[in-house]
């Protein structure tokens, strides 16, 4: 069973940058796609951006689109959430998600994505 851990959340000044760290273990990474989401202080859950098992393929949220930069790093067993130009918008707690079934071609499906890791605070200040 695969187990995420989030890293990197902080605060940080609205136009600014911020880069997030997925680090998986238990399981490789290369088989399945990886998938971000967040929840804001009294909103619901909210799937923003996810890569493909091979990486060829990317999806982001209207809400990020072109901000936001998703990757991953197979060798490593870690996926990445590059950020920039935030916004107070963008604070929540920020959280990353794999699947359970190899070669999964639903990347863009939030409900396909099971196991997440406890996540980490994004705090944009305006």
């Amino acid at each position: 069973q695969v187990q995420l851990v989030e890293s990197g959340g902080g605060l940080v000044q609205s136009g600014g940058s911020l880069r997030l760290s997925c680090a998986a273990s238990g399981r490789t990474l290369y088989y399945y796609p990886v998938g971000w989401f967040r929840q804001a202080p009294g909103k619901e859950l909210e799937f923003i951006a996810a890569i493909s098992w091979s990486r060829t393929y990317s999806y982001y949220a209207d809400s990020v689109r072109g901000r936001f930069t998703v990757s991953k790093d197979n060798a490593k067993n870690m996926a990445y959430l590059e950020m920039n130009n935030v916004t107070p918008e963008d604070t929540a707690v920020y959280y990353c998600a794999t699947q359970d079934r190899r070669y999964s071609n639903t990347f863009n499906s939030p409900g396909d994505y099971g196991s997440r890791g406890q996540g980490t605070l994004v705090t944009v200040s305006s």
